[in-house]
């Protein structure tokens, strides 16, 4: 049976990935940092999982579950680097610390991984690795310069990744979520910004969908999945992309107190 490892897996766009991975057949490695929410899931699955409560935000020991998963489950097939977390807030009053989290779960987390489990993939010509990047990685946002950075960081590295493997037979998938509703960071990150009419306009995803065209990215070794299909054009015109952003990006408004 073909394993995956899913970090972030315990809601959002992480659990809809383990239920579109598991309905494909695959044995899951579940990471996040909530152990029931991980536990509730897996049980909910028909496929053998392996639950792995661990906080990921410590690059030194991100990878500490790896050996254990494969004892449980065999060789890694799949790496999907979905877990991450959103900083939202002017840039000179933002909380330091959870912004140096971000950097190291967003970006240095998933290089660690990605490194852990790269040697095994090439030794053997197969494999997948799949970066969560985001739309922010393309349409830098304002109030989220280290949100943005981290993802754009990543999808930088995920590119370059691709490449250097090309002819090993291991390959890599980008994703670029937009805005998806039903998501901590889509609809509660929304209403730290003034509900303009160009906001109102933005088109929504769901993680479901999401998550299908993600895994049909796996099958057929597709290089990126951009979601909502809207938003390609933001890696075709960057400099558009970049008017458009600095036109008619909304102002933030205050945390409630």
């Amino acid at each position: 049976m073909t394993h995956a490892i899913i970090t972030g897996a315990s809601s959002g766009i992480g659990e809809a990935l383990a239920r579109a991975f598991a309905a494909a057949g695959y044995s899951l490695t579940l990471v996040a940092r909530r152990q029931a929410e991980l536990q509730a899931l897996a049980d909910s699955l028909d496929v053998p999982c392996h639950v792995v409560p661990h906080d990921l935000s410590d690059p030194a020991h991100a990878a500490d579950f790896i050996d254990a998963a494969r004892a449980a489950l065999g060789p890694i097939d799949v790496l999907i680097n979905n877990a991450g977390m959103q900083v939202i807030g002017r840039t000179d009053e933002v909380d330091l610390d959870a912004c140096e989290r971000s950097i190291r779960l967003n970006l240095l987390t998933p290089l660690r991984l990605t490194r852990a489990v790269l040697p095994e993939m090439k030794a053997r010509g197969s494999g997948t690795i799949v970066d969560v990047a985001s739309m922010a990685a393309l349409a830098p946002t304002p109030g989220m310069a280290w949100y943005s950075a981290s993802k754009a960081g990543l999808a930088g590295a995920s590119d370059a990744i691709r490449a250097e493997l090309m002819g090993t037979g291991v390959h890599v998938v980008t994703v670029y979520p937009g805005i998806i509703g039903e998501t901590d960071m889509g609809g509660k990150g929304l209403t730290r910004y003034k509900p303009t009419l160009a906001l109102k306009l933005q088109p929504q995803g769901t993680t479901a969908e999401l998550s299908k065209r993600v895994l049909n990215a796996v099958t057929k070794r597709r290089d990126r999945v951009i979601y909502p299909s809207f938003n390609i054009s933001a890696r075709h015109f960057p400099g558009l992309t970049r008017w458009v952003m600095d036109r008619f990006s909304p102002e933030l408004v205050d945390e409630p107190t």
